[in-house]
């Protein structure tokens, strides 16, 4: 069968030879060997180009032997460039009488969210605002400005480095949302043009590696507190998480570290934030460009201002430490208090929402977050600009009404509370 859709792919001519698949046979084809993709109906044999997709080998291959529809419309600005890519390896399709959706999934509410998405492509919500991106840049350098400008005229007293410390904490805190911005390709019309900027924002302003966020990211997403396939919740040598994964490690009789609950929201991520950012370059997978963003990290005012402060490593260090607490309360409160179990084949809508939820809106929260209070329409939309949230939003609401799909919101206070519990 693979050999007859290879051919046909290579003609340019798929449909001349085309073959009919029933989900059971799809089904068989979930190895990191032999991997197999529905996207609208259509087969494909991502065995091989699984190594060179540019979002990682991983997040295609927690997708192998599914429908993988709206995975593949959430993540890519430009579905009709990619099908170039995707042609050669279409080896058939679903048979007529196999339904679109794979394990029972509910039709009707797939097609639901699909007419919702148009709507919100209809609705301009997938343009960004170049207003609303240079005016966010341009509040960050002015808190970098700001700091050099402090240690100019009031030199280095204790008070003044406390005052710089949460100054460029905050810069850096929302220089990791702007970069995440750009690796969602949620800015500009063209992918290049936003992993040339993530790859800047990220290595330059923050001193990590894009590539290593985006494979990693990119997993997440694409099953959210799924064990063995979201990275954010395999955590086993520190940690269990969820109601499952602790019965299933008792049963299995190994040993891990035991961590007191109230414990885990400080060593959930601060560890690995807190360490050098250089150590993710040793971490594959990563590219040529990455040392050389790394080797120009920190802008010149924040090396400046630990250059003209005593003990300038031991102030780098507090600011880390300072932005790690920021970003995994920020992080998981949408996500750790949410089911976190094995894999259950929900559709694109379903798997989403039963692994995040939402933080009331204020000004605040926006800004605080990087409208990561907005987890929900951010994880069914994942290259939508963040500044329109708050307009699909009601269109989410009603659609989960419609199918009794609980829409989960709470008060910023109670979201971290709900960490800890």
């Amino acid at each position: 069968m693979g050999k007859g859709g290879d051919q046909g792919g290579d003609s340019g001519e798929p449909a001349a030879q085309i073959r009919f698949y029933t989900w059971e046979e799809i089904q068989k084809h979930n190895l990191r060997t032999d991997e197999w993709l529905v996207i609208e109906r259509k087969v494909y044999n991502v065995t091989k180009w699984a190594k060179r997709h540019p979002g990682g080998q991983r997040v295609i291959s927690h997708c192998a032997g599914e429908d993988a529809t709206d995975a593949f419309q959430a993540f890519h600005i430009n579905p009709t460039l990619v099908q170039k890519f995707l042609k050669p390896l279409l080896i058939g399709e679903l048979a007529p009488g196999e339904p679109s959706q794979d394990r029972d999934k509910n039709s009707q509410l797939v097609e639901d969210f699909r007419t919702l998405r148009k709507t919100a492509e209809d609705m301009n919500l997938f343009q960004a605002s170049p207003l609303f991106f240079s005016l966010y840049l341009g509040h960050i350098i002015a808190m970098e400005v700001l700091a050099w400008l402090m240690v100019s005229y009031f030199g280095t007293g204790w008070i003044t480095t406390l005052i710089l410390a949460c100054i460029l904490t905050t810069s850096q805190a929302q220089a990791g949302w702007l970069q995440h911005d750009f690796g969602h390709l949620s800015v500009f019309k063209k992918s290049s043009w936003n992993h040339i900027v993530h790859k800047f924002v990220i290595g330059h302003l923050k001193g990590a590696s894009a590539n290593w966020w985006n494979h990693r990211h990119f997993q997440h997403h694409a099953k959210p507190n799924i064990f063995k396939k979201d990275p954010d919740v395999n955590m086993l040598h520190i940690f269990v998480l969820g109601d499952t994964q602790p019965v299933e490690v008792r049963k299995s009789g190994e040993k891990h570290l035991p961590v007191p609950a109230p414990l885990a929201p400080f060593l959930h991520l601060p560890l690995p934030v807190l360490i050098p950012c250089s150590h993710t370059l040793l971490i594959p997978p990563c590219s040529w460009l990455d040392p050389p963003w790394r080797a120009s990290s920190h802008p010149p005012s924040q090396l400046t201002v630990q250059v003209m402060l005593r003990n300038c490593h031991d102030f780098s260090w507090f600011c880390r430490f300072l932005e790690s607490h920021w970003f995994v309360w920020v992080t998981q409160m949408n996500h750790i208090p949410m089911e976190i179990d094995s894999e259950k084949h929900r559709d694109w809508l379903s798997s989403q929402m039963a692994a995040t939820c939402n933080i009331e809106q204020s000004f605040f929260n926006d800004w605080f977050t990087g409208h990561l209070n907005f987890q929900i329409e951010h994880h069914l939309f994942p290259t939508m600009p963040r500044h329109n949230f708050w307009k699909v939003k009601p269109l989410v609401k009603s659609l989960c009404a419609k199918y009794g799909v609980q829409y989960e919101e709470k008060p910023l206070g109670k979201a971290f509370v709900d960490i800890v519990g």
